[in-house]
């Protein structure tokens, strides 16, 4: 292989791939969208956060809205677009993986549950015929194109 290999990964990692950038779409995903929500949930801070802000609007993972509370001046507050509700199961494999391999003192500090049944759930790999696959990714077979 000549140079670095064109992965698709590489190419979401440049939008999403900083930690303050994954937190962010932690608390959109959580409900939050205005910004001192966002700040104090995450404890950014305030030129990173919104820095973070601009760079995930500007990607189309975000959309910016004003709003304005009764007596108070115009304000921003964040939602996200299809392309950011679709990186949901990247976030909660991430959390999911965090609370089995480095669980905060006092065990995972929440649960994600269905919200249809209140049942847990949990992030798989599933084929496209229904075939749940091992995390392990050992029964992946990957195609270049």
């Amino acid at each position: 292989m000549d140079g670095p290999r064109v992965c698709s990964a590489a190419s979401a990692l440049e939008v999403v791939g900083e930690r303050w950038s994954l937190l962010v779409l932690r608390e959109l995903l959580l409900g939050v969208r205005r910004f001192e929500g966002i700040r104090a949930a995450t404890g950014a801070p305030r030129a990173v956060l919104a820095e973070r802000l601009r760079a995930l609007v500007d990607a189309g993972i975000l959309v910016r809205r004003e709003y304005r509370d009764e007596g108070a001046r115009a304000r921003a507050e964040y939602r996200l677009t299809e392309a950011g509700r679709e990186l949901q199961p990247v976030v909660t494999a991430l959390m999911q993986w965090g609370d089995k391999h480095r669980p905060p003192p006092g065990g995972p500090p929440l649960h994600i549950d269905h919200a249809g049944c209140g049942a847990p759930v949990h992030t798989r790999l599933v084929c496209d015929d229904g075939h749940v696959l091992a995390d392990t990714g050992r029964d992946l077979h990957a195609v270049p194109t």
